[in-house]
């Protein structure tokens, strides 16, 4: 069986297990704690990011663009199998660019601008070598940025079947795993954002995502809205 190296609140981590159960694909979940740069980790991915997919003999694959792009082309029947069901990037070549844009603002701009301030400095700081307080002012980034992107989220939802266009992509699985990670904390004012919200208990409906809701972090009780479905 494949093996998954991840970390249960890293949001790249969350979007290749959405991906990887809505493919069919099951693997071993192997936790890694990004902060000890372990050195039998480095030996694997000497750049210590996760998500790391261990498929088979020929060795890891590493990180969340490569991992979506690897199961596209596996799911496509690029390997010469046709598989029929999930595609993470469906439709024409305008769609799938489309979807891979949206993957890319919630991987990069979304994490750089949300993610990171809001669970690296709530969980990675207190765990870490160094354990240490948020830095607030970095939080308050944090929230100010999530509200804008909550909106934009908000705006593709009410304009479209699914943020990318009219079928379910891995744009969708991407930005449910971000705010994911965010509402285990407690981050996320839903009561603020209604379309956003309707749009993310859509996905969070999905077999798929019923492990995450089970994850549960040493230190950190989720909150009540968290494994709601209802919420």
């Amino acid at each position: 069986m494949a093996k998954l190296l991840h970390y249960p609140l890293d949001a790249l981590s969350r979007s290749i297990r959405l991906a990887l159960s809505e493919c069919g694909v099951e693997v071993e979940l192997v936790e890694e704690k990004p902060w000890e740069w372990r050195q039998e980790f480095l030996a694997i991915n000497p750049a210590g990011n996760l998500p790391v997919l261990i498929a088979d003999e020929h060795g890891p694959i590493v990180g969340a663009y490569a991992i979506s792009e690897y199961l596209s082309d596996v799911m496509a029947g690029r390997d010469g199998n046709e598989t029929p069901g999930f595609r993470l990037f469906p439709g024409d070549a305008r769609s799938r660019a489309e979807a891979r844009r949206l993957v890319d603002w919630f991987h990069r701009k979304f994490h750089d601008e949300v993610t990171a301030y809001l669970v690296e400095e709530k969980v990675f700081r207190r765990f870490g070598p160094q354990s240490s307080s948020p830095d607030m002012e970095a939080m308050r980034a944090g929230h100010e940025n999530l509200r804008y992107h909550l909106s934009y989220i908000g705006h593709l939802a009410e304009s479209r079947s699914w943020l990318a266009g009219d079928a379910m992509s891995f744009a969708d699985l991407a930005a449910a795993a971000h705010l994911s990670t965010l509402d285990y904390l407690g981050e996320v004012p839903w009561e603020e954002h209604e379309a956003a919200k309707n749009w993310y208990a859509l996905l969070k409906s999905r077999p798929s995502f019923r492990p995450l809701l089970q994850d549960r972090l040493a230190g950190f009780i989720p909150s009540g809205t968290y494994a709601d479905l209802d919420f």
